[in-house]
């Protein structure tokens, strides 16, 4: 999940939390492993990559996002969890299978919605601003039971 809103403009935060999804997307394509990619933002929410083999050449599509207005993450969350059940009714439960959330963003957002219970793990990559901190990652990862990540 990649938060393309406003803020996330500032500060060249944008540009890094696309670098670093592309390079999430590129080892995961290495691996092997399905990926999906959300966006939300202004343009509200959007599936950027529906859940599928990854592929490195989709980091050319993350690359080429812009970012502006709002953040719904709420909004955003629900789309994650349906995914996330979609695929492990795919998965019909197999062994070793596990999805994963990665959750990129800099928590500049009034709402504060539940994690997604279908994830089995969870990671929040912070890009939150050292010169205005306000700790929503922080503290989401806290009562998320989430790993924190910060760039």
């Amino acid at each position: 999940m990649l938060d393309t809103s406003a803020s996330m403009r500032r500060g060249g935060r944008l540009a890094r939390a696309k670098g670093y999804a592309a390079r999430l997307i590129e080892q995961a394509a290495q691996a092997g492993d399905r990926v999906a990619l959300i966006s939300f933002g202004g343009a509200g929410v959007e599936l950027l990559l529906p859940p599928s083999p990854a592929r490195a050449a989709a980091g050319v599509r993350v690359r080429q996002l812009g970012g502006g207005g709002g953040t719904p993450l709420a909004a955003s969350l629900r789309e994650a969890q349906r995914l996330l059940q979609r695929e492990q009714r795919r998965d019909g439960g197999r062994a070793g299978s596990h999805c994963w959330l990665w959750l990129l963003t800099d928590g500049r957002t009034l709402e504060q919605p539940a994690a997604p219970p279908a994830a089995g793990t969870l990671v929040i990559v912070d890009l939150e601003s050292a010169a205005r901190p306000l700790g929503r990652c922080a503290a989401w990862a806290r009562q998320w039971g989430a790993e924190l990540r910060s760039l």
